[in-house]
């Protein structure tokens, strides 16, 4: 069955509404006041201490009111999910550790309740950090079971699941249709809370949050660890509250002067990054040569885009899995791309996405969708419920262009220098430049976290989604702030990788770090066999 794209012309109320919304006058490129009053707010008064309750093996669940906005805390307040794993050595007991596992959007708790299934992933802890620390994970304010964002409702995501993107377009979809998406989409965020609340869902808050649930712990400092988007959390912690930090760790690092600034050139950083991964493992499989990687026959690339264009011309079938465990359905080009995306960034599943594109060239797509199915956490638009959160933290955040030119000259842009990548990061800004809730008093300043203790920056070399030159730069903003980098493709190196495991390690449980510009190795990537784990 080949998804149909419905005419422009039934597009033309949404997009005549939406592009009145993008091409509108406002005080600036984004129409918010950047300003950083909201850092200079009274301070939120102590908390009450946290009433924990068991709620699974070693872990005990709470909740902690906070005020939606630090600049009127006597109004609304918001309850946030709290998720505690006790130190394992608790005699050796150092303090809390709180963690963000990124997205935004990634539910921490839930992260947390996962844990033990999670070990060697990016973002697991060790034994030893594990013995030494109760881990805190806070669902951030809109996040998971903190009041999750809503913006479609179930027929709406369902009917988003079920329309096929086209993978030679800009977008997916023609400009009218994705003006009509974001009209749909941030209507609905409206709808379904108060746009009060959906200003209130900036990083800074989220940082002044952790404070009050370092107060509520009766901790005096905190040792923090964030993987992806929560990099961006952990220096705006550092910045806000300097003395309150014992050691950071901030791995696959987002550079916070690009999240903060226009997101359109932030978004081609993605789109490059991504791209990059895909053509290392192109590269990879050229190397190996047509007895070890047969896909293509030497000629990948070509082989790769034929499968592509051929599954969107004609979608192959998918009959449900025995059990039911996955459902039946098509797989067009368009998945089969985001699913080589999210595979490629990943060198341990390199193998996996050999065989399934060998798979899929045979008639069998049932491996690329069932991997698809899973592929739920992207930096461009997939019709998930975390892509709804996600989307309102980075809008909050984000210095949008409203005009739907500099969109277009983007999306033009993405498509030119990411080849194959582009055309799906393009126009995804779309849905902050008609946000309906601006962030008028997001902190906008450098985030030096100047007063913290050194921070520990650990970059992968080919990250897909976070490039290395973000990690550099970071480096340089932080006041004090050492770099370790690890050779490979992955998003993530702490967990995966044994070099940069001790010394994550050492810096969150001693607040000792290697030289600055350290390199760990990793096992050279392969397309056909697993990888051992890196002992580099």
């Amino acid at each position: 069955m080949i998804h149909m794209r419905p005419r422009a012309a039934q597009y033309g109320a949404a997009y005549a509404a939406v592009l009145m919304a993008l091409t509108g006058c406002s005080s600036d490129a984004s129409g918010l006041r950047s300003t950083s009053a909201a850092a200079t707010s009274a301070p939120a008064p102590s908390p009450q201490p946290l009433a924990w309750s068991a709620c699974g093996k070693d872990l005990e669940c709470a909740t902690i009111k906070v005020p939606q906005e630090y600049t009127q805390l006597e109004g609304a307040q918001i309850p946030l999910a709290v998720t505690r794993h006790r130190a394992t050595d608790p005699g050796n007991r150092i303090g809390s550790l709180i963690f963000n596992p990124g997205g935004p959007g990634v539910s921490a708790t839930e992260t947390l309740r996962n844990l033990p299934k999670t070990a060697g992933t990016p973002g697991a802890f060790s034994p030893a950090v594990l013995a030494k620390f109760d881990i805190i994970a806070m669902d951030p304010r809109g996040v998971g079971q903190s009041q999750a964002v809503r913006c479609l409702t179930d027929k709406q995501r369902a009917s988003a699941a079920g329309t096929g993107f086209d993978p030679s377009v800009p977008g997916g979809k023609p400009l009218p249709r994705l003006l009509a998406d974001a009209a749909a989409f941030t209507d609905g965020c409206a709808k379904h809370q108060s746009k009060k609340f959906l200003a209130s869902l900036s990083t800074d808050n989220v940082a002044r949050d952790i404070d009050q649930v370092r107060a509520a712990l009766g901790e005096d400092r905190i040792t923090y660890y964030g993987l992806s988007y929560g990099t961006v959390v952990g220096p705006m912690y550092a910045t806000l509250f300097p003395h309150r930090v014992r050691q950071m760790v901030l791995d696959a690092p987002v550079d916070t002067n690009k999240w903060f600034g226009n997101s359109l050139p932030f978004q081609n950083d993605v789109a490059l990054a991504s791209e990059r991964t895909l053509n290392a493992w192109f590269k990879t499989c050229r190397t190996e040569g047509t007895a070890v990687c047969p896909f293509g026959a030497g000629d990948p690339e070509v082989a790769f885009d034929t499968l592509i264009d051929t599954l969107e011309a004609k979608p192959l079938k998918i009959a449900p899995s025995k059990g039911g465990a996955t459902p039946g359905g098509v797989l067009d080009g368009a998945m089969a791309l985001e699913t080589a995306r999210a595979l490629a960034g990943d060198q341990n599943a390199w193998p996996l996405l050999t065989s399934s594109l060998l798979a899929a060239q045979k008639g069998n797509g049932a491996p690329l969708y069932t991997l698809w199915s899973s592929v739920t956490v992207s930096p461009f638009p997939v019709p998930t419920a975390m892509f709804e959160t996600h989307t309102a933290v980075r809008c909050a955040d984000w210095h949008t262009p409203s005009g739907i030119a500099a969109h277009k000259a983007a999306a033009g842009k993405a498509v030119a220098e990411a080849e194959r990548i582009g055309t799906r990061a393009a126009y995804s800004a779309l849905n902050c430049a008609r946000w309906p809730a601006p962030n008028k008093d997001r902190v906008t300043k450098p985030l030096t976290g100047a007063g913290a203790p050194p921070a520990l920056v650990v970059a992968g070399r080919l990250d897909p989604v976070t490039p290395h030159h973000w990690a550099e730069n970071m480096t340089r903003t932080l006041d004090s702030a050492v770099l370790l980098t690890r050779e490979g493709v992955g998003h993530g190196s702490y967990g995966p990788n044994a070099c940069v495991n001790r010394a994550v390690d050492a810096a969150l449980i001693h607040g000792t770090h290697p030289a600055d510009g350290t390199v760990c190795k990793t096992d050279t990537p392969a397309t056909t066999r697993p990888l051992v784990p890196a002992n580099g």
